[in-house]
């Protein structure tokens, strides 16, 4: 466990929230999703100077040493301002696999650049059917002389247009191993995708014997805990989504009138918002422990961070869909920013894996618990 204690991550986070009310407004979000490359790099290094970047790095190799509770805590916030960054693949999955490496020099090297914000990592993890799951990866690894060649197809691979790195999983000798390779490499033809959701970037990524580097020490289940500490801060993002979409509604309904009435006052809307709140409170209450209980090592970490993973997904999908209904057609203006959350909505439905696919892992671990 973290040894940063409650009052040190409550800090963390007001101080967070005080960076992205200043740099992170709606104005701001507005010019990053114009931007060529999805985010704001002058917001990037000020994560990195206040220890952000390195929120799960051990101390010795420049990062602060947190864990999922506080990943938890700051991504509700991240959450909240619908912020368009690389965090999670660079700080999260990419610092934990790296973490893992049994590989000294390179380890100290790649840590220090997360930390410090020089380097963004890409996390090429699933292929076209964007299943996250080792039956989908379609990328093969196999050796020539001393080297390592990669050919194959990854796909919905979040910011590859700006990474400095690419971290491939790809098929191994009938194990599912991890490459370090750069994305300017010739062989490496890097293709953007349209999304829904304009606070996103994705990519498709083709390899045609493309020489790449294996993380040493990195096995399936080093995979496995970075793609469930990006849970633990995905389900956070989508519970602080969750709550201010909530909030500006509410707000809503409080100042519109109608015919002279408020139109918060009538009893149908009331229902609809308490319903939400419901909503609201339950997803926020599984993130939070989810992400309790992966900071405490648990054996029940892996079913409740499943749990919170569909919980929260089909929450912010649902509430943000309710938020349209209740705030009329002006939530489908550009202008306002309802339509945005439920645009990242839309997106949480699959990223790091569907809402069914989550549920059988949570009744598979309740079965076998």
């Amino acid at each position: 466990m973290s040894e940063i204690s409650s009052e040190d991550r409550t800090a963390m986070r007001e101080t967070f929230a005080r960076l992205l009310a200043e740099q992170a407004g709606d104005e701001a979000l507005r010019e990053t999703m114009a931007s060529p490359h999805g985010f704001d790099e002058n917001f990037w290094k000020s994560m990195a100077e206040i220890g952000l970047l390195g929120l799960i790095v051990d101390p010795e190799y420049g990062g602060i040493g947190g864990d999922g509770q506080i990943l938890e805590d700051l991504m509700e916030e991240a959450g909240a301002h619908l912020l368009c960054s690389p965090f999670i693949s660079t700080a999260v999955i990419a610092a934990s696999l790296i973490s893992a490496s049994s590989d000294e020099s390179l380890k100290s090297e790649l840590l220090s650049s997360i930390c410090d914000g020089t380097k963004i990592f890409a996390i090429a993890a699933t292929g076209e059917q964007g299943l996250w799951s080792n039956a989908d990866i379609s990328v093969e690894a196999h050796q020539k002389d001393d080297e390592w060649i990669l050919d194959g197809t990854a796909s919905f691979v979040l910011h590859a247009e700006k990474a400095d790195r690419l971290l491939v999983f790809a098929r191994a000798d009938g194990n599912i191993r991890v490459f370090l390779i750069d994305p300017e490499t010739e062989t490496v033809e890097v293709q953007n995708l349209e999304a829904n959701d304009p606070t996103l970037r994705l990519s498709k990524i083709n390899f045609s014997m493309a020489h790449a580097q294996p993380l040493a020490g990195v096995d399936e289940t080093a995979i496995e805990t970075a793609l469930d500490l990006a849970k633990v801060a995905l389900a956070g993002e989508q519970a602080g989504g969750l709550k201010k979409i909530f909030d500006l509604t509410v707000e809503y309904l409080k100042t519109r009138y109608q015919f002279g009435r408020q139109i918060g006052s009538y009893q149908s809307l009331k229902h609809m918002a308490a319903d939400m709140l419901i909503d609201v409170e339950s997803a926020t209450s599984a993130a939070r422990h989810a992400a309790k209980l992966q900071a405490a090592e648990s054996p029940e970490a892996k079913a409740y961070i499943s749990l919170a993973a569909f919980a929260c997904a089909d929450a912010y999908r649902d509430v943000s869909a309710q938020a349209i209904q209740l705030h009329g057609g002006i939530a489908y203006t550009w202008e306002h920013p309802a339509h945005l959350y439920w645009r990242r909505a839309r997106t949480g439905l699959w990223l790091f894996g569907s809402s069914d696919q989550h549920r059988e892992t949570y009744l598979t671990c309740l079965e076998t618990a």
